[in-house]
Order: structure tokens, then sequence, then C-alpha cells
């Protein structure tokens, strides 16, 4: 009965109350995934990433939570977490972080060597990144490359290796995360400066509408850099169309720096990652041959 009563608060723990992290990871995993198989991706390469994602995530949030317990609590948004505030033990970070980790590997078993590897190497990523926020100015470029390593593991599924494309598609996630994420931490500006914690927000100080506005023209470029060198047709265009248009609504939202609406603008970010990916799916799909 313990246990039952708890799951909403562990379910608050891998956040299944806030989907939008997944959807961020998601997205350029997918894209990759469509790209690197031609836009033919098997059944079940597409099971494996989608679900590995969700549980990777979900292992994120978690193994974050134990390593913020002492810092959310002097944060407003983040003072009710369920380890910080003292509703389930802190251990419990580190016991869902491992079992949701071990379940999403032994859902990659089937897969080559070289994607074994790149997942080892993506948990310890993931779960190194909260401590990043101790010494690192800028610690969501580390955050950009955590969530984009699934595009290097989706052309390693496929090919077998990791072309030079997969690393251009890393580095436009790149800079796509530190846009959205640097609107994420302007929220919690006042607060970190006061515990001392590391954001991109308050590195990039007064230029923070700037900064984020070049970064997120930095991941469409390359963004739309690989469509040219593709082929892409029309639908792809009108994709990274909508994409642009986001930015703009954006920067509408966190220019005058309002927490909300900061928010509201890593929110959107959702329909940006949607719209590329759209657009390649459309374009394999009326092109023939596919």
């Amino acid at each position: 009965m313990f246990f039952i009563d708890s799951l909403p608060l562990y379910f608050r723990l891998v956040r299944l109350d806030k989907p939008i992290g997944t959807m961020l990871l998601l997205w350029p995993t997918l894209s990759a995934l469509w790209i690197a198989s031609d836009g033919c991706p098997s059944t079940g390469l597409l099971l494996i990433f989608t679900i590995g994602t969700f549980l990777m995530r979900s292992a994120g949030c978690a193994i974050n939570d134990y390593a913020d317990r002492d810092f959310d609590k002097f944060v407003k948004r983040t003072k009710d977490r369920p380890i910080t505030s003292g509703r389930i033990p802190a251990c419990s970070g580190l016991v869902v972080a491992v079992i949701l980790s071990l379940i999403a590997f032994s859902m990659i078993l089937s897969l080559n060597v070289l994607t074994k590897w790149l997942s080892l190497i993506a948990v310890f990523i993931a779960g190194t990144y909260p401590y990043t926020k101790r010494f690192l100015s800028i610690p969501q470029a580390y955050l950009g490359v955590s969530f984009g390593f699934g595009i290097l593991m989706a052309f390693s599924a496929v090919h077998g290796k990791v072309p030079p494309l997969g690393w251009i598609l890393l580095l436009s996630n790149v800079f796509w995360s530190i846009a959205y994420d640097t609107e994420y931490a302007m929220a919690d500006r006042d607060d970190d400066i006061l515990i001392g914690i590391r954001t991109s927000a308050i590195t990039f100080g007064r230029y923070d509408v700037f900064v984020i506005m070049m970064c997120y023209y930095a991941a469409l470029g390359i963004q739309a850099a690989v469509g040219i060198f593709l082929g892409f047709g029309w639908p792809f265009w009108v994709g990274m169309a909508f994409a642009f248009a986001c930015t703009i609504y954006h920067y509408q939202l966190i220019r005058g720096r309002d927490c909300m609406l900061c928010l509201c603008a890593f929110r959107n970010n959702n329909w940006l990652g949607a719209a590329v990916f759209l657009g390649i799916v459309i374009h394999f799909l009326l092109t023939p041959g596919h």
C-alpha cells in the first residue's frame, strides 16, 4: 500500500506529468533515424528508440533531482519536488535511474557493438550533466550533447558507424538545446544566482535574448544545409519555415524576460522540433521509391 500511495510522487520524479523533455529528446532522434534509414526505419528500431528515449529522459530526471536535492529547495519552481521536499528518500533517485537505464540498455542488446558503446557513453553524460552546473559556464551545451546522443545511436544502429552527417546533426542539436534550455534557465535566474548554480542565462547576462536567437538560427541553418545537401523537397522547407516562425514567436515571448513567458517559449520548442521532423517524414513519403 505504501508504494501504491507513493506512485504519484515517483511519477513526478520522472516527470510523467511533464512530457516536454521527452519530446525535445525524441524529435531529433527520430529525425536522425529517418535520415539514416532513407525514410524507411524498421518497426523494431522505431520502437527501440521511441521507448528508449522515454526511459532515458525519465532516468535523467531522477538522477537530476538526486544531484540537485540540496539546491532545489531554494528555487521557487523546484522546492516541492519529491526528493528535495523529503517526501521520498534521496536514494530513490539513484535506484529509479539505474532501473530505467538497465531497461533501456536491455532493449538495444540485439543491436551492433558500436550502438551499445554509444549507449553507455550516453548514460554517463546524462548522469553527469546535473553536476556540470557546479563548474561549467554553459552547462546547456553539455545537455545538448546528452540530448543529441540518440542522433549518433540512430546512425550507428542503421549503418554500424556514425558518418559526418550524424556529428553535424549533433552540432545542430547542441545549438538548439542552448537556445531552449537558456529560456528555461531564465525563469530561475534570480534563485540560481543566490545559490551559486551556473547556467547560460547567468553567463549570457543582458545578451541572453540575442544569444538565444543566434543559437536558434545556427541550429536551423545547419538543418537547412543538411536539407540542401540531401536534396530535400518542399515538405522539408515548409517544416523549416514553420520552425523559423516558432523562433519569431519565442522572441516575442522572451524579450521582456518574464518568467512564465520564458517557460512558455521553452515548452513551445516541442512544435519547432515536430515541424522539422514532420517535414523530413513527409519529404520521404512523397519521394518516389519510398
